[in-house]
């Protein structure tokens, strides 16, 4: 019977924090937020709780380079109907040596190639940097037409933000691209 290594938790306190605990990854490690005031078994009670939680979400994603498609596919189709003869990449993967940019795309090619940072990010943001990537098989460079097509995201400017704030904190320095 194999056994499920437990991860590296890291608890962070905030006194700004009255009620709400959240937790995600970094890197190996699962930092869990809770507030200043719960006592040490509140927090092993929630450390716990919090590990069961992430451990069900990211059973229930599927991170295949398949359904990395299958989702461009449906961008496209919602944010690109017009350009659907034009969107149409060779391929679509997730890739763990991009660590300067969270996508890239070869529009020469169509192959885009998507971070495996991003696979635990919110739907919203990953379908972002995939239409992103998807808008420079329409325009490669950055004009405004190509931040028109970008834009048709409803949460494009949010995913953006998002984004540079996760950079912010991780200390990233990011391509513009």
């Amino acid at each position: 019977m194999a056994r499920t290594r437990k991860p590296v938790v890291e608890v962070r306190r905030s006194q700004r924090r009255r009620r709400t605990v959240s937790a995600y990854r970094e890197g190996e490690r699962v930092v869990v937020l809770i507030p200043d005031r719960f006592s040490r078994a509140e927090e092993t009670e929630w450390v716990e709780r919090m590990l069961a939680r992430l451990a069900a979400r990211e059973e229930r994603v599927q991170h295949t380079d398949e359904e990395l498609l299958s989702r461009a596919r449906r961008l496209t189709a919602r944010y690109l109907p017009d350009y659907v003869r034009h969107v149409s990449p060779a391929s679509v993967r997730w890739v763990t040596n991009q660590n300067g940019r969270w996508g890239s795309c070869t529009p020469d090619d169509g192959t885009i190639r998507i971070s495996h940072r991003i696979q635990e990010m919110p739907d919203w943001v990953i379908d972002y940097v995939l239409l992103h990537e998807l808008s420079h098989l329409v325009v490669p460079s950055h004009s405004a037409a190509f931040w028109d097509l970008v834009n048709r995201h409803p949460k494009a400017e949010r995913a953006r933000g998002y984004l540079e704030g996760i950079s912010a904190a991780s200390g990233l320095v990011l391509a513009d691209d």
